[in-house]
């Protein structure tokens, strides 16, 4: 079930916007209202969670590292596994980032059936996920000629190489294929290992069927269900300079897919995927480790009375005297 009410969720919610613009015709509730709701909405969202995360005290050095420290001078010490200086920090962060490093370096282990445990490598979730992400990425990129007058030359740019392998107009992405390949992988290893498929909660496939539902309605937008995209780049146009255009009928496809964003925008800031932003606020990730160089404080400590073994001692000595119990100090 955890499986099947997510999909239905999704599905409620595409049959939302086929009644909203099919029967009710709300084109500028859908094309509009909805998108400046939900932008509000991460927005808002978004900054209260990083200002929270930011505002969090760090009292200790606590950076999760699995390198030699450095320590004395004659010991070599690992600067990416283990980074005591503030350029090592950053590029550990980029490696981790941009390329996933800590799932690369993933292993998986396995009780096999003579009862001895196993590691093995787990490089297919790596490269579903670095895959996942950066198809995400440049779609994103690409979608920022809706947002720009006129497009700046790096986005054309990125365009001209994603769509390299021409098979005819419209433009033909790779990234819509690896992106569409990664969450089929994604999803399909949730259901099919019995172990992922326990710890796997309702927002996990939630997000997924809803990217899945994006990334189909885009495709299906771009090649099969024609949209006038000056027209759609008109109306975005219009909500950024705060004069929002009277919104027609531009295809049921495209407000399925505008109502899909919305929510997943709308979801964003309350969601696992706040990791967008939650590692580069991660002290486990961006603290050097340099406790044996640094002696670290905690600067949110305050003064506490504490009760020393010699007061305890006095205070019940009779008692102790009586019970014939051993006394450091006679009176």
């Amino acid at each position: 079930m955890k499986i099947l009410y997510p999909l239905f969720a999704t599905l409620i919610l595409i049959l939302i916007a086929i009644i909203g613009v099919e029967s009710l015709r709300l084109y500028t509730l859908f094309g509009t209202i909805l998108p400046c709701i939900a932008c509000i909405i991460f927005l808002a969202g978004f900054i209260y969670k990083v200002i929270t995360w930011a505002r969090s005290p760090v009292p200790f050095c606590i950076p999760t590292v699995c390198g030699q420290q450095k320590s004395l001078p004659w010991i070599k010490s690992d600067n990416t596994q283990s980074p005591s200086t503030t350029w090592g920090v950053i590029w550990r962060m980029a490696s981790e980032i941009l390329l996933f490093r800590s799932l690369f370096r993933n292993d998986k282990a396995e009780l096999k059936e003579t009862q001895r445990l196993t590691y093995d490598s787990n490089k297919l979730l790596w490269l579903g996920g670095l895959t996942f992400h950066w198809s995400l990425l440049i779609i994103l990129v690409r979608h920022l000629r809706l947002f720009t007058e006129p497009v700046p030359p790096y986005i054309i740019f990125l365009q001209n190489i994603d769509g390299m392998f021409q098979l005819g107009l419209p433009t033909f992405y790779m990234s819509d294929i690896f992106i569409f390949i990664a969450l089929m992988y994604l999803l399909f290893r949730r259901i099919i290992f019995p172990r992922i498929r326990l710890i796997s909660l309702f927002s996990d496939y939630f997000v997924l069927f809803l990217v899945l539902g994006i990334t189909i309605s885009g495709f299906l937008m771009r090649h099969f269900y024609k949209v006038d995209i000056y027209a759609v780049k008109r109306v975005v146009m219009g909500i950024l300079t705060f004069k929002p255009l009277t919104v027609g009928d531009m295809g049921l496809i495209f407000y399925i897919h505008i109502f899909l964003v919305c929510i997943l925008f709308a979801y964003f800031p309350f969601s696992k995927l706040m990791h967008t932003s939650g590692v580069f606020l991660s002290p486990t990730r961006n603290l050097k480790n340099d406790s044996r160089m640094k002696r670290h404080i905690n600067p949110w400590d305050y003064p506490v009375k504490v009760h020393t073994y010699e007061e305890w001692e006095h205070e019940f000595r009779g008692a102790l005297e009586e019970a014939g119990l051993p006394v450091e100090r006679k009176k």
